[in-house]
């Protein structure tokens, strides 16, 4: 046995003190605590990578949404307000406000060129709209004779009744026998209805003899169609066909499509009719492929034909069946001869009321169509002004059609 010089050195009959023995660990406290915050890095990011929530990181609030409680009380008309699309615009719709059966249902209508938003209203009736949401039948319009309407699915429509037709009830007051004998020119504007501005301007700044014609969408376009009449404006309804390149660019909710069935084509076009009353005759909102579908329009001009009403052609297609489709039911036709506001410049808006003028002295009508844009209003009611001192008379739309017919 080896003795260490600690052995020889200590005391005798005494035990040696044992030595203690000291813990020592496999790694530093710098190293636990880089293993510890890697560990927390790693699971960080497999929480970030792994986790689904698409609003991880975000605030939120939760809070409790209760359905309203039913009543008794039914729903009051309400006043609405509400620009249309014309051809070649798409728009996008917004969710439908929530309403409680019976009601109205609004989407906000966004212009995919200009950004601007309006509130549109569809369905109506006991039955669905296009996205199946039910609605009220709209009211029925001051001024408008019971007589000439009945009662659909969707609201009051119109009617036939005896001798009285809406065509010639609804046609602006003109000097018929003095339009006989002179030029005479008749200016529709469209795509009224949606966008009170707009249509109030129309109606305000034009003089009576030019026609309003309304689409059916918009809070309340009865309302606003109610105000034109008793400004002395005449007005028709733009009834929403299908343009070549549906469904890319959309006229709107229930248009009439070459794809359905003539039954449902014409339940859309009683959701149509059913939007106001006092109109004296109808007209295609856009409608490109439609209108030049005999399948398709034959039955539409029949039905307008059976309820007293007159069919305008804005004259957007050159291949319509619609002159040929009216006069095989000897019904008031009107077509449109020149678009006054394609480019929507004083100038270019100039030239056109100047070739329309025109066109009235050599063939004796002449109808133009425009849209209801601060410039195309600006520049027709200053030019119709002095229409009358170059010996041309402005006429609603339906004398025009009227002397069509005679001549």
């Amino acid at each position: 046995m080896t003795e260490t010089a600690d052995d020889l050195s200590a005391p005798l009959g005494q035990d040696k003190p044992r030595r203690k023995r000291q813990l020592r660990l496999p790694f530093t406290a710098m190293q636990l605590l880089a293993v510890l915050l890697l560990l927390f890095l790693v699971t960080f990011a497999s929480f970030a990578i792994f986790n689904k929530d698409p609003l991880g990181g975000e605030p939120m609030t939760r809070i409790a949404i209760r359905e309203p409680k039913a009543t008794d009380e039914k729903p009051a008309a309400s006043g609405h307000a509400g620009e249309s699309r014309q051809e070649g615009k798409h728009e996008t719709k917004e969710a439908p406000k929530q309403a409680a059966p019976g009601e109205q249902k609004t989407v906000t209508m966004i212009d995919g060129s200009t950004g601007a938003r309006h509130d549109v209203v569809i369905g109506g009736g006991e039955a669905t709209d296009k996205g199946g949401a039910a609605s009220a039948p709209p009211p029925v319009m001051a001024g408008i004779d019971p007589k000439l309407l009945e009662k659909s699915r969707y609201g009051m429509i119109p009617v036939i009744a005896g001798d009285m037709k809406p065509f010639n009830v609804y046609a602006a007051d003109a000097d018929r026998a003095k339009a006989a004998k002179m030029p005479v020119v008749a200016i529709m504007i469209g795509g009224l209805g949606v966008g009170a501005a707009k249509t109030t301007d129309a109606i305000m700044k034009l003089p009576p003899a030019v026609t309003l014609a309304f689409t059916p969408y918009g809070s309340d376009p009865g309302k606003l169609a109610e105000r034109a009449r008793a400004q002395r404006h005449e007005i028709f309804l733009q009834i929403p066909m299908e343009p070549y390149d549906f469904p890319d660019n959309d006229p709107g909710p229930q248009t009439l499509l070459t794809s359905l069935s003539t039954d449902q084509n014409m339940d859309r076009l009683y959701w149509h009719l059913s939007r106001m009353q006092g109109y004296a005759g109808l007209t295609n909102f856009m409608g490109a492929r439609f209108i030049a579908t005999e399948p398709a329009m034959q039955p539409i001009i029949r039905e307008a034909a059976k309820r007293g009403l007159g069919f305008f052609d804005d004259g957007s297609s050159p291949r319509s069946i619609a002159p040929q489709a009216a006069a095989n039911q000897a019904m008031p036709f009107g077509k449109g001869d020149i678009a006054i506001d394609v480019v929507p410049t004083p100038t270019e808006i100039d030239r056109a009321l100047n070739k329309l003028e025109a066109t009235a002295r050599e063939r004796g009508i002449a109808v133009g169509t425009a849209s209801a844009l601060p410039v195309s209003i600006e520049r027709i009611g200053a030019w119709t002004k002095t229409l009358g001192d170059r010996g041309i008379l402005l006429v609603p739309l339906t004398t025009a059609m009227l002397k069509s017919k005679s001549s």
